[in-house]
Formats: C-alpha cells, sequence, structure tokens
C-alpha cells in the first residue's frame, strides 16, 4: 500500500549550510522523521503560489511552528515583545487550512500551526505569555526548550492518543491561545492554565498542540494523523 502523503509547512528564512548563506525553505527534520517513521510520505510546502489549492491532493496536513502569527489577523495591534512576523506565511497558512478543513483533510497543528488553526476559525492569542501566567517557563532561553507538564481532557481525542493523565513535553512559545475560535474544544491545559491543544468538533481528525512533539521521541499524534490519512480511513 502507498504512504499516505502528508503535506508539511515549512519556515522561508535566513541560513546557512555548506558553504552557503542564503534564504531558505527549511523545516526541523524531526517533523519529516516522525512523519516516515508512522508510515506517511512527508511533502514539505512553502509559503509560495498557492498551497490552498492542493488541500484536495493531499492525505493529511501538518502546519509546523515558526514565528508570531501578525496580530492585525485577529484584530490588535502588536505587543512589544511579538516578533519574527511573516505576513507571506500567515497568508499562505491561513488559505490552506481553511481549505483543508472544508474538505475534511486529517490536520495536526503544531505550536503556530495551533495559533493559525485558531486564528483561522475567529480566535484570538495571547501575544505575550509571561503577561498573562507571570512566568516565562513554556519559553524559558532563546533556542532551547523548555519541559513542562500538561494534562490533556479525558475522553477526548487527544487523551486517548497520548493516553496518559499527564504528560512532560517539550514547550518553546510565548504565544497562546486566547478567545477560542469557532467549534474549537481545548483538550489539554498546562498547570498554569494554559490551552495546550484543541480539537475542531465535527470534523473527522483535526486537533492541534501548543507544544513540540516534534522534539520528543514519543510518536502518538504523528502516528494518529498518518492512520487517519490513510485512503482506508477517509
Amino acid at each position: 500500500m502507498s504512504r499516505p502523503v502528508i503535506g508539511i509547512t515549512c519556515y522561508v528564512e535566513p541560513a546557512r549550510f555548506t558553504v552557503w548563506e542564503m534564504t531558505a525553505a527549511l523545516l526541523p527534520y524531526t517533523y519529516v522523521e516522525h512523519v516516515a517513521r508512522a508510515g506517511g510520505q512527508p511533502v514539505i510546502l512553502p509559503p509560495a503560489g498557492d498551497p490552498a489549492a492542493l488541500a484536495g491532493r493531499l492525505d493529511g496536513l501538518i502546519l509546523a511552528g515558526g514565528g508570531d502569527v501578525a496580530p492585525g489577523r485577529y484584530g490588535q495591534e502588536p505587543h512589544e515583545r511579538t516578533g519574527h512576523v511573516r505576513p507571506f506565511r500567515d497568508d499562505a497558512e491561513l488559505g490552506l487550512v481553511r481549505a483543508a478543513l472544508e474538505r475534511g483533510v486529517p490536520f495536526l497543528g503544531v505550536c503556530r500551526g495551533m495559533q493559525i488553526l485558531n486564528v483561522a476559525l475567529g480566535g484570538s492569542l495571547h501575544q505575550h505569555l509571561p503577561d498573562v501566567v507571570g512566568h516565562p517557563d513554556h519559553a524559558p532561553a532563546p533556542g532551547r526548550f523548555g519541559r513542562m507538564p500538561v494534562r490533556p481532557v479525558a475522553g477526548s481525542r487527544t487523551g486517548k492518543i497520548l493516553g496518559a493523565e499527564t504528560l512532560d513535553v517539550a514547550h518553546y512559545h510565548h504565544q497562546a491561545v486566547d478567545r477560542l475560535g469557532a467549534g474549537l474544544t481545548v483538550t489539554a491545559h498546562a498547570e498554569d492554565g494554559t490551552a495546550e491543544a484543541v480539537e475542531l468538533d465535527d470534523h473527522p481528525f483535526a486537533l492541534a498542540v501548543q507544544w513540540h512533539p516534534e522534539a520528543d521521541e514519543e510518536s502518538a499524534l504523528f502516528e494518529a494523523l498518518v492512520r487517519h490519512a490513510a485512503p482506508a480511513a477517509r
């Protein structure tokens, strides 16, 4: 049986590799490894052209992490700590996620991917989480994941996939869901009350997490996505 095709969105950033230093479309390779290990065929989707037009050709979609979503997308002025905004990526990913959800494409959002999902459905974001929760532990230092426990909601799809009352997971985010988008339900929380996972009601498989599952060996979320993306499951 052929592998289900899993599109993964990516960054466009200045990068250095071998003898080159230039703008590159890039993605942490752990996303690719997780999808391939789960039985999917990873395909990287840069924010160029019209990615939304590909929604019908994908068996599954992952919206990967990245910089902050432009606050104007949810009717706010930028906070002084909002940064790494890439309007062209917002354009591409908001269109892509809306097209994918409309077609019932199995979907997994990671960190920024959860924020894009929420904004695409009319929600808003806390622009700088330490202002809300009073500590920096969700992103303790530049370029370094923090470890914090999250508690999935019992009986939710997220909870069933992860199979534990509490998990210690990799965090690197200074923004989070504020006003919840239409049709979304929060399905995991941090100890400080931060929404750490959401699911879309009345969709075959659409969930997102605020943490970084690609940074750990555990592949349950990727395996669940690929399983639902397989042609026999759709």
